[in-house]
């Protein structure tokens, strides 16, 4: 190879790859720790330890789960369609890992910085229902076909409000990229103007995620586990994957759309030495804790309530809400671009 090979093509693919290579890495660490610290979470609002026996204060858990499910055998139903069922779990998974290649992580650090992130997000986000449909189906069980029926009319009736809650934040920022809506300034009006689109964000990727009290589709009571019902070993552990760093995604989201990314969270000289990627960290972890408070706190919901919820509140509501703020912003003399 020559050395004109090596810096226009070698060196520059072997960058991006160790940058992949750790974001994926991170990612994998944080959820693996996400489950620990779940079940640390609830064990404490329930009154008792939680994880404590492999390693000190149970903190190997998580890797005495992962090799368990590494060695166990995965057994294939015999009426299954082979390949779509073992396509289904990796689809899932993948997707999750994909949309993070957009997320700016702190001023410049991201992996691509395109200027339509937020609808490269929203489109791999709506894919992920495909796997959970691909799976229910592809296991040739009432039970799993049921349950992948049920997350799929759920995640796409929570996907409008989201999609809603989205336009609202662009309308005041005037922009697709994510870094940009991060720094676009913001008056004080328009946080308080765009809070109630926060809360209805924070509801929706609880359904989006079918997280309690949304987890209609792994209902135990009524269809034994949903559309996982029929996987063991490495393949529902890449279910079990997909789905926490689903749950990741949507905190890091809701960081970049309401929170103000890798931005200190107020305007003080003295918050300026915490590093801008601390900011976003704490702030992700903070939303990841409303995932498990939730879980903790709410019975879960009828499958009518779920549909109702979405159907007759939340979409009606954010209708009327993309029209109060686009009336706002014109009244006020803010559309995007002209704020200083």
């Amino acid at each position: 190879m020559t050395p004109e090979f090596m810096d226009t093509y070698f060196w520059p693919l072997l960058f991006i790859l160790g940058h992949i290579g750790a974001i994926i890495g991170c990612i994998l660490l944080v959820m693996a720790y996400y489950t620990y610290a779940e079940r640390k979470v609830l064990g404490a609002m329930q009154r008792r330890q939680g994880p404590m026996t492999v390693g000190p204060f149970g903190l190997l858990q998580p890797i005495a789960d992962g090799i368990k499910l590494l060695s166990k055998e995965t057994i294939i139903p015999s009426q299954a369609s082979k390949v779509v069922f073992l396509i289904a779990p990796m689809l899932t998974f993948a997707l999750a890992l994909v949309a993070w290649a957009v997320i700016p992580i702190d001023a410049g650090l991201a992996l691509a910085d395109i200027n339509v992130g937020i609808l490269y997000l929203f489109a791999i986000s709506s894919m992920g229902v495909y796997g959970i449909i691909m799976a229910g189906w592809a296991s040739n069980s009432k039970y799993a076909f049921l349950g992948s029926m049920r997350s799929a009319s759920q995640m796409v009736s929570y996907e409008v409000s989201m999609g809603l809650v989205i336009v609202t934040v662009l309308l005041c920022v005037g922009s697709l990229n994510l870094s940009d809506i991060i720094t676009a300034y913001r008056p004080w009006w328009m946080q308080v103007l765009l809070l109630p689109m926060l809360f209805v964000f924070l509801i929706s990727i609880l359904a989006e995620c079918n997280r309690a009290p949304f987890d209609l589709p792994e209902g135990e009571s009524e269809i034994t586990g949903g559309f996982m019902v029929e996987y063991s070993a490495m393949t529902f552990a890449l279910f079990f994957l997909g789905e926490y760093t689903n749950m990741i995604l949507m905190s890091a989201m809701t960081t970049v759309l309401f929170l103000g990314g890798w931005l200190p969270p107020f305007n003080i000289e003295a918050l300026d030495f915490v590093p801008g990627f601390m900011w976003f960290v704490l702030k992700t972890f903070g939303v990841m804790f409303f995932f498990l408070w939730a879980r903790a706190t709410f019975p879960r919901y009828r499958y009518d309530q779920l549909m109702r919820l979405g159907w007759k509140i939340f979409l009606p509501f954010t209708l009327i809400w993309v029209l109060v703020v686009s009336g706002t912003l014109i009244y006020m003399d803010a559309l995007p671009g002209q704020l200083e």
